[in-house]
Formats: C-alpha cells, structure tokens, sequence
C-alpha cells in the first residue's frame, strides 16, 4: 500500500530507518543525504563524551581551519575590503571530496601564515610610524619652551616671584649672572627634565598626581598636539598633549619617569642644544619618508592578498561548514570496528524513502563498491518526529503555530485553516479599504524584489515582516474586504450603491427615511457616516458580530478535537470529552448566538415592540432560570422553557466531563490486568536482512549483506521497541486530577473565551475613531483653507497625513491588530483541541545549516 500524499493538514508519514553504510564512503552517503535533507538522524553515542568519539580529530582539523577563515574575514572587515557574494558563485552548495579538502586545509594555513606575518609586520611599522610622530611633536613643543626659555628671561623672573616654583630660583640666579650664566646646561644647574606624550583625558590626573607626590618640586609646561594620532592595534583616534617636566635630582626625575610611564605616557628623548635638536627633528623626518614608503607597500601587498583570498573566502566558508556538519552528524552513528560499518538511525518522511535509497545508489555507484547501503525501516513504538512540508507561502503561518508548540505527530494541523481565519480576523480589526491597500501594495512589492531582498543584508525589523511578506499579502486583501464591508476607506465613505436612506427636506433635516423596497446590497450603508448616531449603531453592531464570530471560531476549532479522537481510534475521548463539552458550549453560547441572529432578523418597529436585552436574558437565564425580564414581550414563544432545558443540559454535562473518561480508563486497565496483558517496554530482535513484511505489505528489511554473521549467518541488532519512551504506571488519582482540570478550564474558558472575542468590537472601533480624527485634524482642515495658502497647505499637510497614516494606523495599529489576532488563535481557538507535545522533526540538511548560520 502506498504512503498517503503529503499535505498540510496533517503531518507527513514518518518511518524510523536503519542504515548500514561501508566506512569507505561514510563520508559521501552522510552529504548526500545533506543535500536531500529529509533525514533526521539518531545520536546511538548519547553516551560517550565529543573526545571519546571516532571523528573527533577531523571535527579538530575543521575547527582550525574554519577559525582561520574567520581570522581572514576580520582582516578584511578592519581594512574594509568586501567579500565576494556567495550568489556569484555558480554553485556553491556543491559538495567537494577529500582530497579538496585537505588541500583546502594546507592553503589556509600558508596564508594565514602569510596574512600574519604582512600584518604583524604591518602594525609593527604602523607604531614605529606613530612613535616617530609623536617623537616629532615632542622635539617641536619642547625645543619651542627651550628657546623660550632662553630669551624670555622677563617671563621667568616672574614666574620664580612665586613660592610654589622654588625649583626656578636657580634658573632666575643664573640668568642674571649675565650672558654666559644664561648660556649654561641645565644639566650643569642639576636641572633634569622628562619629556613625552599623554593622553590628553588623563593630563588633569596626570598634574594633579606630580603636585601631591613631588610637593609642587617641579615645573610643567604642556601643549596640545592639534591632529588625532591614530592607535594601530584599535584604528582608534586619540587626541594627545605634549608635556615636558623639569625638576631636581635623579631621583625625582626617576620618579617621574615611573608616574608618567603608570598613565600611559610614552617618554622621548630631546636635546636641550638647538643644533642637536634640528639635526634629531630631520632625522625623524627622514626615518618617517623611508618608513611611509615602506608602510604603503606593506599595505598594498597585504590588500592584495586578502582581495584575493575574499574572492573565495564565502565559497571556502559554506565548504567546511558543510564538512564540519558532516563529521558531527557521523559522530551519532555507531562504529562496528570488526566489520568496519557504520550503522545509522534516523527518522524520514515515508514519501522520502524512494528518493533516499537512489541517492545511496548513485554513491554507491560512483565509489564502485559492490557492497551496497541498506537501508532498513523499524518497527517502534517511538513517537515519530512531526513535519510538514511547506512552501513560501505556507512556511509563515505554519511558524505561527510552531511558534506556540509543536503539533502531535499526525494530529490536525491548525496551520492549515490558519491561513484564512488568522488574517480575517485581523482584517475584522483592521476593516479599512485604504489602509489594506497599502498592506497590499507593501506586501507586492517585497513579493517582486524577493530574490534580491533575500540576498542582501536586513535589519532585524524589517527580516521579520519580509519572512511574513504572504502573511501581510493576506492581511490586506481580508482588510479591504472588510473595509468594503464597513464602507470605509481612510475613514471616508464609499458610495458604490445607491443608498437605502433619504434625507429629508433635500438633505437638510436631521432626520433620514428609507426606501420602501430597496436593500442596500454589499455592507454598511455608506450613508452611516458622518450621522449622529453612527457610533451608536456601529458599536451594537460590531459587538454582536465579534460574538458570532467567536463563536463560530471555537466550534470550528473543538470541531477538529472529534476528527484527532476518530483518527487515533479514541473513541473515550469522543464520548468523555467532545460531546459533553459541545453540548455545554452550545447550551449556552450556541443560544446566545442564535439569539442574535434571531434579533435581527425580527422587524421590531413593525410588530410595534421593543427587543429585549440579550445581555439581561443570559444572566436571568443563570440567576433565575425560568424567568424572564419582561414576561409579556419574550424575544419568542417558549422562551423560558428552552432555556431552563438548555441549562440542565449544561449542567448534566459537567459530571459527565468530570467522571466518564476517568473511571471508563480505570475499567480498562483493570480488566487488560485480568487478561493478564503486559506492560510496554519488550525488547525484539530486529535483522537487517529479515525479509518480513509488516502489515500493510511494505518491506521492512531487505537485500542480502556480508557485514558479518551470527551463528545463522545473519547480521543483528537488537532494537529496544519501547527505548526512548517514558511509560508510567496507571495512576486513576493522576488522571481523575488532570480531567478535573480540564473540566474547570473548559467551563470558565467557555465564558472568558467568548468574552475574549470582544476584542474584535473594540480595535475595529478603535481604528475608525482614530482614523476619522487624524483625517479631521489634518486634511479636513487643509480643504478649508483656500487661495495660495490652501493649496500649499493641502500639499504640506498631505504628506504629513500621510505618514501618520503609515507609521500610526499601518505599522502600529496593524502590529497591534496582529498580535491580538495571534492571540485570539494560540488560545482562544487552538486550546479546544492542540495538546502541543510533539517532536519537532529536524533533519540534517545543508540548506538550513547555512540558512541558521548565513555567510555575510
């Protein structure tokens, strides 16, 4: 019998498989299968540590060479030389062999070699470079306080005036001896002096720090070096100052020498002789012209390394990521040393078993081995992983689900009505023609500039609502729909039809009547607008409409609980759970919705009588069953008998709730014990060559081996049926207290899910009202504007409209919208039958591994 179609209603057929695979080409069948990527594999190693492993080393080797490739990525980013796009190659999700491989690891490591050696030698030049520069500086600002020093004597008599200065008494006394006094060395007076280059953030610790240590025995001359001198290892501007010190005695010049060097300060020598100190200022020149030349072709040849290298770096990058996932995903198989096999489990869509075993035939084919890989499917007990197969356009609403939980493997899959229900209900929300259009036209063109959107960079924002581009193509379409229901376009009317209404006194009463006869055919009459009890008629309106739709939505959705219980052959679960719960849900709520459906559809003005509450007659309906508020003028005949019927059906069915599935399993496990049947959890034996087959006539095992024998010549495994699944004891008080909640939750989620559904009333009033003042404030009053001005204004005040429009109404009342809407299907609607226990199905696949991990 062949396996049923994939769809998405439910998930895909899936089917536990053993291989058996030569160790000579476990390499090759594992990508294989990567680029098939409908298997996901089994880890038969959970036991042993990553270093006991067999591909451990490989996995090493790997690792070296993927962090030489991001080493080369980094340099390329710091001297901001671009990579060559993945697109641009032909095909780079090619698979290479071994041997590509390795001479692909040898590569890397020559040129990291080279690159860190261009590069070390790079930043070694750079800061000689800075060092000479700052030395520069320091020769400039410091041989400019020497000649003032000497020449301005005026300057330094008043300065030694101050006692804080004791140091430059000596310079004051020898300056008076005359000519020649002026003329002698500081190092003759015993003046010493430290000179260099400091942070200019620090300077004020800097100072503050020599005073309190030296006592004020010093005295500081500073300047600011006027351009950024560039850090090499950061690539990071820092503005300096130039300072230099003089004090007395070694001592305290070694001392500063220590303070200065803790700040970060870097010292240079300088002459105090002006002769010696143009001679140092043209040799620094000199060494930063040679050193300028060879930091440029240093540079050039480093670049035009790392140019070629970034020409094939992407293509270098997905190759050994894809290695690397290879040599982890061989890690999970089991290593028969003695037969040199490689025995796999993993899970696969039955669909999928076909195109499988071709593409081990097509390795086994071009290895020329004639021992084939057998593959092997197994019967478990396991729960199987769940997968769907989607599209572009499914993948979006099918992540909402999974976003909330993973669906029980061949349950309803409530992605599939999601589809429609979740942007109609956000259109409920949104109903405006205009503002869906522009949902529309955004979505259309992110559809049109897919494929280059999907290959350049995005910003997180905008990745998230291009990934659910479909959903917001959907979205619009439901919002015009509606907003052709309300008649509402930007908050104006849309008059399509003829109206149903006439105003009296050619539009100049206050009051309207109605065409005898005539029935306006599509939505809200347009004439609503702008009335004075417009809000009044859209509130009621809109409010009921949100319980009917409610209530139509959880029907449908505990509906799918009967189609889970009839496909899993449950039949308690029909008869405990769905019928009493539906027979409570529509004793109740089913009324309350045909009660408004019935209200409208009576002509009260013309049988002369007001419509009764509906709000009053449910709560009469609990508090005083029977009654009714206004017993002459019932909303019909036999009121309070129906209802005073339908709330013991509700009640009834709560016990029912409670007791039936409960005590009904406690009957079976009692009597399967006196049958004297056994728990899950034997062990069989499973042949990867029997030749049985299972009960639908597919071939499990098959095809002869030679990977060693038993005592019958066969190879064997033993496969644990119930491994891998936790099966408990019976314990009716752990069930009876599940159902008991269940039950609680069921009954006062039937009231507050209802009541949940109101948010569907008050967002769509809410953007009405909010797109009728932003109109009101804005372009209303720039039509009443008139002459040069008006027309300026309304140009002005467009856009301004506009883009509150989009920013305000679109952006964040759509999320707003949305959100609610996701609510309103997490739980509200996917509580009445999605339990979310199962297990995601996450195959091994090149495509997704690059897709979690993009190249940029």
């Amino acid at each position: 019998m062949a396996p049923p179609q994939d769809t998405l209603f439910r998930s895909a057929d899936m089917s536990l498989t053993q291989l058996y695979i030569a160790n000579e080409i476990g390499r090759e069948v594992v990508s294989a299968l990567g680029e098939l990527g409908v298997m996901d594999f089994r880890d038969l190693n959970a036991d042993t540590t990553a270093f006991q492993r067999t591909f451990t080393q490989e996995i090493r080797r790997l690792d070296n060479v993927e962090r030489q490739l991001r080493y080369f990525h980094a340099q390329m980013d710091k001297a901001s030389i671009p990579m060559r796009s993945i697109y641009d190659f032909n095909n780079p999700f090619t698979s290479p062999s071994a041997s590509e491989i390795d001479e692909l690891a040898d590569k890397s490591q020559s040129l990291e070699n080279r690159i860190s050696s261009l590069n070390e030698s790079y930043e070694t030049l750079k800061r000689r470079e800075v060092e000479l520069t700052e030395w520069r500086w320091v020769l400039r600002e410091a041989g400019g306080f020497f000649d003032r020093a000497r020449g301005q004597t005026e300057e330094i008599r008043h300065s030694i005036d101050n006692d804080d200065a004791p140091l430059l008494r000596d310079v004051e006394q020898n300056g008076q001896n005359g000519e020649a006094g002026g003329d002698r060395s500081f190092s003759v007076m015993n003046i010493g002096f430290v000179a260099g280059v400091i942070p200019r953030e620090r300077i004020a610790s800097f100072e503050r720090i020599l005073w309190r240590t030296l006592r004020g025995n010093l005295y500081m001359n500073q300047s600011e070096i006027p351009e950024p001198i560039i850090n090499p290892e950061t690539n990071e501007e820092t503005s300096k100052n130039v300072f230099i010190i003089f004090a007395h005695g070694k001592e305290i010049i070694a001392k500063i020498r220590k303070i200065s060097e803790s700040l970060g300060a870097d010292l240079y020598s300088v002459d105090e002789n002006s002769e010696l100190r143009r001679d140092q200022i043209h040799e620094v020149n000199t060494r930063l012209s040679d050193l300028a030349s060879v930091l440029r072709n240093t540079k050039q040849t480093l670049d035009a390394e790392l140019t070629a290298i970034g020409r094939s770096l992407a293509a270098w990058m997905i190759i050994i990521k894809k290695e690397k996932a290879v040599y982890q995903t061989l890690n999970k198989f089991s290593y028969d040393h003695q037969r040199k096999t490689l025995i796999a489990e993993a899970w696969a869509p039955t669909n999928a078993l076909g195109l499988i075993k071709s593409t081990l035939q097509d390795v086994n084919d071009r290895a020329g081995l004639s021992v084939p890989t057998i593959v092997n499917q197994v019967k478990t007990n396991k729960t199987p992983p769940t997968y769907f197969k989607t599209n572009k356009f499914t993948l979006a609403f099918q992540t909402i689900i999974d976003a909330y939980g993973t669906i029980k493997y061949r349950e309803v899959n409530p992605g599939l009505p999601t589809i429609v229900t979740f942007p109609f209900l956000f259109a409920v929300m949104f109903g405006d023609f205009g503002h869906g259009s522009i949902l529309l036209l955004a979505a259309l063109a992110m559809i049109y500039y897919e494929k280059s959107l999907l290959r350049s960079k995005l910003d997180e924002l905008f990745s998230m609502i291009f990934y659910g581009r479909y959903i917001v193509l959907m979205m619009g379409i439901f919002s015009m729909y509606t907003g052709l229901i309300y008649c509402d376009a930007f908050s104006k009317e849309l008059p399509f039809f003829t109206s149903m209404w006439e105003w009296e006194n050619d539009g100049a009463g206050p009051d309207a009547t109605r065409i005898q006869g005539y029935t306006y055919p599509f939505g809200l009459d347009w004439k609503w607008h702008d009335t004075e009890n417009d809000l009044l008629f859209s509130n009621s309106y809109k409010m009921k409409l949100s319980i009917l739709l409610g209530w139509c939505h959880m029907t449908f959705s505990l509906c799918w609980s009967l189609v889970n219980a009839r496909y899993f052959k449950t039949p308690i679960d029909i008869w405990g759970n769905f019928v009493p719960g539906m027979i409570f849900f529509q004793s109740i709520f089913g009324y309350l919705a045909c009660t408004i459906v019935y209200k409208w559809c009576v002509d009260w003005i013309a049988i002369g009588q007001d419509p009764p509450s509906l709000l009053n007659m449910l709560i009469y309906m609990f508090l005083q069953p029977g009654t009714l508020e206004n017993p002459d003028a019932p909303l019909y005949k036999g009121q309070a008998t129906v209802q005073v019927i339908l709330l013991l059906l509700a009640l009834v069915c709560v016990p029912v709730l409670l007791f039936l599935k409960p005590f009904y399993l406690r009957y079976e496990h009692n009597k399967a014990r006196a049958l004297g049947y056994r728990g899950i959890g034997e062990s069989t034996r499973v042949s990867a060559l029997d030749d049985d087959d299972d009960d639908e006539g597919q071939t499990l095992n098959g095809g002869r081996d030679s990977y060693g024998d038993d005592e019958d010549g066969v190879a064997m495994i033993t496969q644990d049926i119930g491994h891998g699944e936790e099966h408990e004891e019976f314990e009716f008080s752990e069930i009876m207290i599940h159902q008991i909640i269940h039950t609680i939750e069921f009954c006062l989620n039937c009231v507050s899910h209802t009541a949940s559904y109101l948010r569907l009333w008050a967002l769509s009033l809410a953007h009405q009202r909010l797109s009728i003042v932003l109109w009101d404030m804005t372009m209303n009053i720039a039509f009443g504007m008139k002459g040069i001005v008006g027309t300026i204004a309304i140009v002005v005040i467009f856009y301004f409209w506009f883009v509150l429009t989009v920013f305000v109404l679109c952006v964040m009342e759509g999320t707003s919208a949305m959100l609610h809407s996701l609510r309103l299907h997490w739980v509200e609607a996917m509580s009445k039958h999605f339990m979310g226990d199962g297990v995601p199905f996450e195959p091994f696949s090149f495509k997704i591994l690059l897709e979690e991990e993009p190249i940029e």
